[in-house]
């Protein structure tokens, strides 16, 4: 009886089975950008006006300050959600929603340079050291006394992003902008996890430096 009865208890508790790998990618959360993205590409509009509404700040941000063009900027930026229109049937969830949208994006600005035939935009892998980004200081809220001098620090600090050099700029504009993380700012761009670090690094130092009378 023992011997019959092993099997049946087998196939009675299933959870004894060995169990099998686990599933991967894993299922986008509810209301995720992954998921809203799966659902525009199954035909939900109201997705697609979630996601424009979420993530369109960020994106034509990037383009203005990278570019200082409004109106470049803006062509750039409808391209972008033109493309993201196009490839909506062959998305699959491989990375972060934001990180697959900035790599359009990126990739939107790079196609502008090389067909203006400007200087190259992103410079040789490893050229610049290595080093920890280094954290933007956290100011408090202003109050109305101050309302003056923040003006004039958004001011200065935008003028200075403006000065970085490009692959600096962008970098921190997908940090600032974008919410992306070293990971996702080196698989937007192509480039190595060092070398991000290193641009943030460049930049933090030289927007601090310019922002000591503000601080």
């Amino acid at each position: 009886m023992q011997l019959l009865f092993f099997p049946v208890a087998l196939a009675a508790f299933p959870l004894m089975a060995e169990p099998g790998p686990p599933a991967f990618p894993p299922a986008p959360v509810a209301g995720s950008d992954e998921a809203l993205m799966l659902a525009y590409a199954r035909g939900d509009a109201h997705a697609f006006e979630t996601l424009y509404g979420r993530h369109k700040g960020g994106v034509y941000r990037y383009f203005v300050r990278s570019l200082r063009e409004p109106g470049l900027a803006d062509e750039l930026f409808q391209d972008v959600w033109a493309s993201l229109v196009k490839a909506r049937a062959t998305y699959t969830v491989e990375a972060k929603f934001s990180t697959w949208l900035y790599r359009l994006a990126h990739n939107r600005l790079i196609d502008h340079y090389r067909r203006a035939q400007l200087v190259q935009f992103v410079p040789v892998e490893g050229a610049e050291e290595e080093g920890e980004p280094l954290d933007w200081p956290a100011s408090e809220a202003p109050g109305p006394e101050v309302q003056v001098a923040s003006r004039q620090a958004a001011a200065q600090l935008k003028k200075l992003v403006e000065a970085l050099p490009p692959a600096q700029r962008e970098a921190f504009l997908l940090q600032a902008e974008g919410g992306l993380s070293l990971e996702a700012i080196a698989e937007a761009t192509g480039t190595g996890r060092e070398t991000v670090k290193s641009r943030l690094r460049y930049a933090f130092d030289k927007l601090r430096a310019g922002m000591k009378d503000h601080l």
